[in-house]
Order: C-alpha cells, then sequence, then structure tokens
C-alpha cells in the first residue's frame, strides 16, 4: 500500500472518530457515535495491517487474538457499575504501551526511521521523552486510580507531609533526565525516566480520595492520549497524532468541566491535591 493511500485512509478514520465523539456528546446519537468509533478503528487496523513496514502477520494475528479474547470477555462480564474502574484499567495499558513503543524505537531507531548508526534525531529524542514520561505517569497513576475503585487500595486520600514538594522534586528530576536524553541519547538516561515518571504516577495519584476518582479517571484519559500524540511524533503516524490530540483535549475539556460542577480546582487536580483539599474545605476557582 502507497503512502499516499496510507494517509488517505488515516484521515477517513481521523473524520470517523470526529463524528464518534459529536455523536457520543448526546444520548440520542450515541449509539451512531460507537458505530463511528467502531468504522475508525477498523479502518486503522486494515491500512496498518497492509502497510509496507509490516513483516511479521502471524505475530500481529497472535497479539489481536489474545487481546480481542480478554476484552470480549471482561465486556461481557463487566456490570455498568464497575466502567469507571474498568476505563482506569484500559487507560493503564495505553501508557504502558506507550512506553513500550519510546523504549523500541530507542533500542531500534533504524526501524523506526528515526536515526541510524549516526544517532537519533533530537527531535524524535524529545518527543520520546514525553511520550515516555506522559504514558509512564498514566500507567501507574490508572493502577492506583483502579486499585481505590475496585477497593484494593483505601478509598480516602493517603497524604503525607511535603508531598507536593516530593512531587515537584520528581518532576524537576524528570525534567531534567528528559534533557539529557535528548543531548545524550543514553539507554540510562531513559530508564531513569521511566523509573521516575512511574514514581510520579503514584505519588500524584495516591493523595485522591476515592470519592473524586471519576475526575481523576477523566484526567488520565487525557494523560493517555497525549501520551499516544506524543509517540505518534515519533513515530511519523499523522492518525497516532490526531487521535492522541483529540482524546488528550476531549478528557481535558470533560475533565474542566467536571471540577467546574463540583467545585473544584483544576489545577489542584493535575498536583494531585485534589483529595486533600477536598477534604478540608472547596478548592478555590
Amino acid at each position: 500500500m502507497t503512502h499516499t493511500i496510507s494517509a488517505f485512509l488515516y484521515l477517513i478514520a481521523s473524520l470517523c472518530f470526529i463524528m464518534s465523539l459529536r455523536g457520543l456528546s448526546s444520548p440520542e446519537t450515541a449509539r451512531g457515535g460507537n458505530w463511528y468509533g467502531i468504522t475508525g478503528m477498523a479502518i486503522a487496523i486494515v491500512t496498518t495491517l497492509f502497510n509496507d513496514a509490516v513483516l511479521n502477520f502471524e505475530t500481529i494475528f497472535s497479539g489481536i487474538l489474545i487481546g480481542g479474547g480478554i476484552g470480549t470477555i471482561i465486556a461481557r462480564k463487566i456490570k455498568m457499575t464497575a466502567l469507571p474502574q474498568l476505563v482506569a484499567a484500559f487507560h493503564s495499558l495505553v501508557g504502558l504501551a506507550a512506553v513500550f513503543v519510546a523504549a523500541s524505537a530507542l533500542y531500534s531507531p533504524d526501524v523506526f526511521n528515526i536515526g541510524g548508526m549516526q544517532g537519533i534525531k533530537l527531535s524524535a529524542l524529545v518527543e520520546m521523552g514525553l511520550g515516555t514520561a506522559i504514558g509512564a505517569i498514566t500507567f501507574t497513576g490508572s493502577v492506583v486510580a483502579f486499585g481505590k475503585l475496585q477497593g484494593f487500595f483505601p478509598s480516602k486520600p493517603l497524604t503525607f507531609k511535603g508531598q507536593h514538594f516530593l512531587n515537584l522534586l520528581i518532576l524537576l528530576a524528570i525534567i531534567g533526565c528528559i534533557v539529557l536524553l535528548a543531548t545524550e541519547g543514553t539507554f540510562r538516561a531513559f530508564w531513569i525516566l521511566t523509573f521516575l515518571a512511574f514514581l510520579l504516577g503514584f505519588t500524584l495519584i495516591l493523595p485522591i480520595g476515592g470519592a473524586d476518582m471519576p475526575v481523576i479517571v477523566s484526567m488520565l484519559n487525557s494523560y493517555s492520549g497525549w501520551a499516544a500524540c506524543g509517540i505518534g511524533f515519533t513515530l511519523q503516524n499523522h492518525l497516532l497524532i490526531i487521535t492522541g490530540a483529540l482524546v488528550g483535549s476531549s478528557g481535558a475539556i470533560l475533565s474542566y468541566i467536571m471540577c467546574k460542577g463540583m467545585n473544584r480546582s483544576i489545577i489542584s487536580v493535575v498536583l494531585g491535591g485534589f483529595g486533600a483539599e477536598a477534604a478540608g474545605g472547596p478548592a478555590g476557582q
């Protein structure tokens, strides 16, 4: 399949995703929105399978069968009241996938057409670092959100003295690792960055109470979209960029609307102080 045909089909899939979001904005059109989303994803998968870079169909179809089988079993057994934690669990997989793709690109840059023996492109390293950081935070944050909603972790805010200062130190260390990764492209910088981002996901979400998890799930949805968008730039995949931006922006807007409706501050959600503020009183506007 030529690059022009792939780009055109990816554009059609992107339009389907946009129509899906529009349809899901109303109960009357939600069913049609779901079908638009299904159609767009089917076009995206088929187009990717016929890409000239795909060499091993056996591995891909094995993954589709395993993942599809697990998804079908979960979808048939899950109760409607358990959908929030199911969504959180799915977000964690998106974030982890972004980390895996970034690691693959770092170790095999020639396969992803982002560099070779002379080193990886600077822009690709920056995109890789950002995608990895957001994806790792999304993964562990979503795991904590799932655990709180499912009752595996205490639903009350787990706060401790100096938590915001600790989060700031971890964030600054992550930024430093991204700079180091972009300038030197070392494996050590990448894995330290990944570890710190995993840790930040825990320390951001643990202080938030279970009652506020719906907003957090929506915010993590936004994070997963931006992680996919960042990796899309690394892979030079326009569909992944567009879809990630759609998920990221829509999730952020929904989180803001939910925060306004609950008299919460969107900033406190991002900084992980939502639960602590809620325990002491309404957050500032």
